[in-house]
Formats: structure tokens, C-alpha cells, sequence
């Protein structure tokens, strides 16, 4: 299974971007697929996830500003981050739930190889 994450890059505050990320696979079925970011010395925190019943949960510092979709179909996750600022700066890590054909039963957890977003003031 790979999680192929695309989209970041360096914007100016106030500015937008949308990031995607793609999961390829054995893939049976994912149940939750979501981001999380880390800041240079700083812990890995949610950004937001959306589980398959397309609830939603998002971070304190992101709600308003950013916003997670997912297409069942094409096994893909979208952030789309409106309004944002230099603390948003970081690795942009994405991240799935998923049964694969290897696994059975058992539900394992996928990261992708991170995006960058930097975000200059």
C-alpha cells in the first residue's frame, strides 16, 4: 500500500492550497483517511480526518480555515486550506485506515512520505 501526498509548496499569508493524496494498493476497503503536520521541534499533531461515513474531525488551530474531503471511489483525500498563516508551516503527512487482501480482518495504519508547506509572511 503507498499514500502518494501532492499539493504543498510555499504561498503567502492569507493565501491557499489544496492538497491531495492518492492510496494505491491491495486495498480492501479504508475506513479513515486524514492529515497531520509537523513543524520543525515540534510534535506531530491532526490537522483533520474523515472517516468512511464522511464525519469529520478537525484541529483546533485549522477549524474554519481548512477543510477535508474525501473521494470513496478514487481511494482520495483533499485538504483544502483557505486563509493561511506562517504557524501554518510544516510537513503535511497523510494518513489512512485500511483493510488490505494481506491483512484479513486486521485494520493497519498508512502514512505517506509528506508534503511541504511553507507559508511566508
Amino acid at each position: 500500500v503507498q499514500l502518494q501526498a501532492s499539493g504543498g509548496g510555499l504561498v503567502q499569508a492569507g493565501g491557499s492550497l489544496r492538497l491531495s493524496c492518492v492510496a494505491s494498493g491491495s486495498i480492501v476497503l479504508i475506513n479513515s483517511m486524514g492529515w497531520y503536520r509537523q513543524a520543525p521541534g515540534k510534535q506531530r499533531e491532526l490537522v483533520a480526518k474523515s472517516s468512511r461515513d464522511g464525519s469529520t474531525t478537525s484541529g483546533d488551530a485549522v477549524k474554519g480555515r481548512f477543510t477535508i474531503s474525501r473521494d470513496n471511489a478514487k481511494n482520495t483525500v483533499y485538504l483544502q486550506m483557505n486563509s493561511l498563516q506562517p504557524g501554518d508551516t510544516a510537513t503535511y503527512y497523510c494518513t489512512a485506515d485500511l483493510w488490505t487482501y494481506t491483512t484479513g480482518s486486521r485494520l493497519q495504519t498508512y502514512w505517506g512520505q509528506g508534503t511541504l508547506v511553507t507559508v511566508s509572511s
